[in-house]
């Protein structure tokens, strides 16, 4: 039976998450090396301010790229006010630049990605892509890897991505909910609005994972829900509920 399989991108298929890790711990190494000598400013502080500030800020520019350098230069700003130090435009603009570098990382897929994709549309499913970020950050990453190939022009992607954004995908596709699929890697942005609008959902578990991503789910699933540590596991798991 024909299913409709919405695919996240970031930490979904491709990595993400490492490198913006990766930067996170420039910033604190920068930090900590300016601040030496002032016990407010611990490497654990300074990652706690950055996140607090991060995830604050998405809930007023969603995903928008400039949200996480403007985290770090917040961050800095926090600590020169309460240390008294006196703040450089050299070293802000250092630490702008710096957190827009995360963007220019090259776009590197999660094992088995490739195989999971044609797989699911070899056996005759609907393949859709539903990523948030903006158009030109998340469409250099949906190009590099010929995506479309898989997607076609049934790819959306949102700056915010709420249970509302889902619901107005759905609303625009006219996707009959007993027979789709939201496969991605947060439960704030993919299971919980999956489920809330009661389609199928699967949560695609990593090791480690973004602070903001984690929340407790308080929905009841309508249909399916698993968990899943690998891509590979997927047309399976897919297959095995149709088919139950």
């Amino acid at each position: 039976m024909k299913q409709h399989i919405m695919f996240d991108l970031d930490d979904t298929l491709i990595h993400c998450n490492k490198y913006f890790y990766l930067v996170i711990s420039q910033f604190v190494d920068a930090m900590t090396t300016w601040f030496a000598g002032y016990e407010e400013v611990t490497a654990n502080a300074v990652r706690d301010k950055q996140t607090e500030i991060d995830i604050a800020g998405i809930a007023v520019l969603g995903f928008k790229s400039e949200h996480f350098p403007q985290s770090f230069v917040d961050s800095y700003v926090y600590f020169s006010d309460v240390t008294g130090r006196k703040r450089s435009a050299v070293e802000q603009d250092f630490l702008w630049k710096l957190g827009l570098s995360v963007y220019e990382h090259d776009t590197e897929p999660y094992p088995n990605m490739e195989e999971t994709l044609y797989s699911l549309a070899n056996q005759g499913h609907e393949l859709h892509l539903y990523t948030g970020g903006e158009q030109l950050i998340q469409s250099r990453k949906i190009n590099q890897l010929n995506l479309s190939k898989y997607f076609n022009n049934r790819i959306y992607i949102r700056q915010h991505k709420t249970n509302e954004a889902l619901e107005d995908i759905l609303a625009e596709t006219s996707l009959d909910r007993a027979r789709t699929w939201m496969i991605g890697n947060s439960i704030r942005t993919d299971v919980v609005p999956a489920l809330t609008a009661g389609i199928h959902a699967i949560h695609m578990r990593k090791d480690t994972e973004w602070q903001y991503n984690v929340v407790n789910i308080e929905v009841q699933p309508k249909g399916a829900f698993f968990t899943l540590n690998d891509l590979v596991e997927v047309p399976e798991a897919i297959y095995g509920y149709i088919n139950r």
